[in-house]
């Protein structure tokens, strides 16, 4: 028996980008561990990821193109597969323009060489694409308004601080390596605080557990705000490097803290401790992305930074506001340039594609993406994925989208990638490589765009040349090249600074371009040179009667989206507060119900819950009638087109 072990990176949708060690017995995957020797993995991983195998050696795994006849997807060739794809987007193009092609792509793999496929669609086209993100847009568009940029202290900087606040954060499920960093962090004297309106595992960690009201994290954050003015906790110097600071200033003393507590129903002695954090500096705000997923998701993250510039914690070691690490900040990815024809807001992909005239949307290409399990208002997805001419999707696995494709083609999993990876929770950067061979009719992303491109070129001829001049313009030769070659020119910008494909190879590296605390001249790269300031009320999600909860669907330690570690449950589980339970017992199993939709649950009671909140786990099986999206209308953030995914109001009704 040949056994090996192989370091890699993980590429899936998660902040860490953990080293991984793999073991391998005869080509085939045994286990998965943390790689002890990479800073922040540090030798374990989450259940999610260290239950991978399963997943890998799973008998449901895809192998062969399938190509939709007579209304059934069945097994097909490559070359077979690849032509009838060639010829019905030629002809689209052709007929209709690119603008009628949508290229979808979403987080399903992290990996820098996916931006290749994003780079054949542009000279194909340039065709559709999506635009803002359901996961990050609010939090991206508030922290580029107000900074100019969105970036974090160095991972380790949080040991500098001596308060922080964990303001929608969950690390024990979604962050898992920040939680070691955080109780270090504890144990030099550090206090933390959690806001949430959930209660969750990472409250074992707080010393201050705060259930704010759903959405009201503008309130408690202007209430913190309007105590810090009234005890002259704010920085002097503030005003000297903050556009809008007196319209700042005049917003949060409009009322007073406690008005504002009482608008994010918390104690006025929670908003007191809030400020009392901040004005002990250093302090480090930790924005989780859930509250980011509201109709005032950017007001919020907009108030956090706010926060951190009005109390002083810009710019000093131990501070800061964390919402997100660059994680393509590195990579050289300067051939992409031109500018899609149209774009379709991702929360609205489903309405955006049926609504779509002049042209319409006549064929959609999904890589990396489940979208029927993973946007708002599945329904609508669906149906605009069934009305279309042609639909192409990427997996590993028949998912809810890809059973409304036209073609499948198979590709390679986490443990079979060839790819670089930048991380969103830390500054290091790695490289995954194959760590078992795909099964034989297994093709790679990047192989499967380039045997497209070679079929395309090989139907386009010289009377439709895809760049209108000579042979050696093809698109083909275009995307053409290895995953190592590709590595290669993605690092063109770091090997200049010193850590070339071989480092990366034997061990993951810090960003070398990555400062270690941001803004400490308290300049910003906004147009005026200063931070900008929140200054108006945001939003307020319409009332719902009749739906007395708020619908959570969050993370779990068993899901990865929509892709679960363990036996996907038949039914999921709804937790609630007793009383918010409409009279129905714990294990009961009845219907939670949305104004657009309804899904069969089992009833957990919580007492440790809020009475107006309901939490189910994220993504689901649309097809099974376990998604949790099904129930969630498509609504945008107030900036940054974000999945207002956190606005959807819900109730519980006999089964």
């Amino acid at each position: 028996m040949a056994v090996e072990t192989v370091r890699t990176v993980c590429n899936r949708d998660c902040p860490d980008a953990c080293g991984l060690i793999a073991t391998v017995e005869d080509g085939k995957l045994v286990a998965l561990g943390g790689d002890a020797e990479h800073p922040v993995t540090k030798g374990f991983l989450c259940q999610r990821t260290s239950q991978y195998p399963a997943t890998q050696n799973s008998p449901d795994r895809l192998t062969t193109p399938l190509l939709r006849r007579n209304g059934r997807l069945e097994p097909a060739s490559w070359e077979e597969a690849l032509g009838f794809v060639a010829e019905r987007l030629l002809a689209i193009r052709k007929e209709s323009g690119p603008a009628a092609i949508l290229h979808y792509r979403s987080g399903g793999s992290l990996g820098l060489l996916k931006t290749v496929v994003d780079y054949f669609w542009e000279l194909f086209g340039p065709v559709a694409v999506k635009s803002g993100d359901i996961c990050s847009g609010a939090g991206d568009a508030a922290q580029t308004t107000d900074f100019g940029d969105e970036e974090s202290h160095d991972f380790f900087d949080l040991l500098n601080a001596k308060n922080i606040l964990l303001w929608g954060k969950n690390p024990a499920v979604s962050n898992v390596h920040l939680m070691p960093v955080l109780q270090q962090a504890k144990k030099q004297g550090a206090r933390v605080i959690l806001v949430d309106p959930i209660h969750h595992k990472a409250a074992r960690l707080a010393d201050r557990t705060i259930l704010v009201r759903p959405g009201g994290d503008f309130d408690l954050a202007m209430g913190a705000a309007a105590r810090l003015f009234e005890t002259g906790g704010a920085d002097p110097d503030a005003a000297g490097f903050c556009d809008d600071f007196a319209a700042f200033r005049a917003l949060a003393t409009s009322r007073s803290a406690a008005d504002w507590a009482r608008a994010a129903e918390v104690g006025l002695e929670d908003v007191h401790a809030i400020a009392a954090a901040l004005r002990e500096r250093p302090c480090s705000i930790q924005v989780g992305w859930g509250m980011g997923r509201r109709m005032n998701g950017s007001a919020i993250v907009r108030a956090l930074d706010a926060l951190g510039a009005v109390s002083g914690n810009l710019g000093i070691p131990g501070g800061g506001v964390s919402f997100y690490y660059k994680r393509r900040g590195p990579f050289d990815t300067s051939f992409l340039k031109k500018t899609p024809p149209r774009t379709i807001p991702e929360p609205l992909l489903g309405a955006g594609i049926l609504a779509a005239e002049a042209p319409p949307i006549r064929a959609v290409w999904v890589t990396a993406g489940n979208p029927v399990s993973m946007l708002p208002d599945s329904a609508t997805v669906a149906r605009a994925l069934e009305t279309r001419e042609l639909v192409v999707v990427v997996d590993t696995f028949l998912t809810d989208t890809a059973r409304r494709a036209t073609v499948v083609f198979p590709t390679t999993t986490l443990v079979e990638d060839d790819d670089l990876l930048g991380a969103y929770g830390n500054h290091f950067i790695g490289v995954s490589v194959p760590v078992v061979r795909p099964p034989a009719g297994v093709k790679s992303d990047l192989e499967v765009i380039q045997a497209l491109a070679r079929a395309i070129d090989e139907r386009s001829g010289e009377r439709e040349n895809l760049f209108r001049g000579t042979r050696e313009e093809k698109i083909s030769l275009k995307v053409g090249g290895t995953a190592r070659e590709w590595k290669r020119r993605l690092l063109s910008r770091v090997e200049a600074a010193g850590v070339t494909l071989e480092h990366l190879e034997r061990s993951s590296v810090r960003n070398p371009f990555a400062e270690k605390v941001l803004f400490g001249d308290r300049r910003f790269p906004t147009p005026s040179g200063k931070m900008s300031l929140v200054h108006t009320m945001p939003p307020v999600p319409p009332e719902e009667p009749g739906f007395p909860l708020w619908l959570f669907s969050n993370s779990t330690e068993k899901s990865q989206s929509s892709q679960w570690a363990a036996p996907e449950p038949d039914v999921l589980t709804a937790t609630c507060h007793p009383a918010a339970a409409n009279g129905f017992r714990d294990g009961d199993a009845v219907r939670l119900e949305s104004a657009i939709g309804s899904i069969r649950v089992k009833l957990k009671h919580d007492p440790a819950q809020r009475r107006d909140v309901v939490i189910v786990p994220k993504g689901g099986n649309y097809d099974r009638g376990n998604c949790a999206n099904a129930l969630i209308r498509a609504r945008l953030t107030d900036a940054g087109e974000g999945a207002a995914y956190q606005d959807c109001r819900v109730r519980l009704v006999p089964a």
